[in-house]
């Protein structure tokens, strides 16, 4: 499918279709690792997996800023009319991100015990911890890969393959779950070696892919070194690094919290709600992949109308799926803890408490998740950073350090949709600023 031609609110959706059920899947794979761990291994293994897993997202965090940070600048440069540049800048982006990616996984090995002893894990919670911790980064550049190629298959207008690779991944992680976990009794390292193959698999398929003659966009060819469009990239991708990288950083503070209100079983009960609403909020990354490669082709274009209506109904997507998840998270609430934490009343009830308060956030997060990823498309990662750097850090930080003194163990469920409202209000005050600078 190409980038060119007008998108209609039916034309978009099924341009970006296949990048929302992607996301969604990779969503669900995440899920099924937890429910395993959570279901046959116990709350304990289940807390460590979720206690590292920031760590682990930090450093994996950086395929996403290549992936939509490349995607900016190869698709600005398809718009202006030059596909055997937007080739040679598509090959030296991936090349790059697998230098980065290796040379993460080689830090993390020496930093990952260190980290999770400064955030509190000792004991049984600390080994597992870093057990977990150590298989995940050996499969850390083709990780990078995978999140980067999420974004790439848009660009290249193969959405469909994208979404086949990912599917492919996702059904070899669930499937050696179950086999390694469930039949081979391997415990914890079950689950991590099962998502690190599915890793490998995510990462190596796009390359053989487009190392090959293919009918996409774009192929790998040759290439030079280009510090301006590696600064370019990691400019317009900052705002999903610092997103990711946040998000990880929060999440790391919502640990040390909940371990202070609530102990082991805060910390579970925070791990259930980071990977149902996984599900959900991909939704609204997925929108936004899909989508980003047509704003930013429209914008090497120069067509303002389209990209005014590409906007216009940006939000309409994202305000309909928002009442439904809202509306799907309040009646689903305990069945869905149920599925992870069923075996424990106490934990169950605390989870399920916990995740009515959350979804209320489902409400509002993806317009700021959208209008980041908006001001992306149009390289402006400075505005792009700045939304995701209050939406996922300073907003949240303040929420979660101040509630809880006022609401207690509530507060810290609370302050995930505070920050969510003053995130909104940001993103709508820049959409507004910024109107007549880009002509949408």
């Amino acid at each position: 499918m190409q980038l060119s031609g007008h998108f209609g609110f039916r034309r978009l959706l099924k341009y970006t279709v296949p990048s929302i059920i992607m996301m969604i899947f990779t969503s669900v794979y995440g899920v099924v690792d937890g429910f395993f761990v959570s279901n046959y291994t116990g709350k304990t293994s289940f807390a460590a997996v979720n206690f590292i897993m920031p760590v682990l997202m930090v450093l994996g965090c950086v395929g996403f800023m290549f992936g939509t940070g490349g995607s900016a600048v190869i698709s600005k440069t398809m718009g202006e009319g030059d596909r055997k540049k937007a080739s040679e800048i598509f090959t030296f982006i991936v090349i790059a991100s697998a230098v980065l990616g290796t040379a993460l996984a080689v830090i993390g090995m020496f930093v990952l015990k260190p980290l999770a002893v400064l955030f509190g894990a000792d004991g049984k919670l600390l080994t597992e911890s870093v057990f977990y911790g150590k298989i995940i980064l050996a499969a850390l550049p083709f990780y990078v890969l995978q999140f980067e190629f999420q974004c790439l298959f848009a660009t290249a207008g193969k959405p469909k393959l994208g979404l086949f690779v990912t599917a492919a991944a996702g059904i070899a992680n669930m499937v050696l779950d179950a086999l390694f976990v469930a039949v081979l009794k391997w415990g914890l390292g079950g689950p991590a070696a099962a998502t690190a193959i599915s890793q490998v698999l995510g990462g190596i398929i796009p390359v053989i892919y487009f190392a090959r003659k293919n009918t996409s966009l774009l192929r790998f060819v040759k290439f030079r070194f280009d510090g301006k469009v590696l600064l370019k990239t990691c400019t317009n991708g900052s705002s999903e690094l610092m997103s990711n990288i946040s998000m990880s950083v929060v999440s790391m503070l919502y640990n040390v919290q909940l371990m202070k209100y609530a102990g082991e079983n805060g910390v579970a009960a925070y791990g259930v709600l980071m990977y149902v609403s996984m599900i959900f909020q991909a939704v609204f990354i997925g929108y936004s992949v899909g989508s980003a490669p047509i704003i930013g082709y429209n914008y090497g274009a120069q067509n303002h109308s389209e990209l005014k209506g590409l906007l216009k109904n940006g939000f309409l997507f994202i305000g309909i799926c928002a009442v439904f998840m809202f509306a799907a998270g309040e009646l689903l609430s305990r069945p869905l803890s149920l599925m992870f934490v069923g075996y424990d009343e106490e934990l169950l009830d605390m989870t399920a408490h916990a995740f009515s308060i959350f979804s209320f956030s489902f409400l509002l997060s993806g317009f700021s998740i959208f209008g980041s990823s908006y001001f992306t498309a149009l390289n402006d990662g400075l505005t792009s950073a700045l939304i995701s750097f209050l939406r996922t850090l300073v907003f949240q930080i303040a929420a979660v350090l101040l509630f809880p003194i006022i609401f207690d163990l509530d507060g810290i469920w609370f302050s995930i949709v505070a920050a969510e409202i003053m995130s909104v209000t940001v993103t709508m005050l820049f959409l507004i600023l910024k109107r007549k600078k880009y002509g949408y």
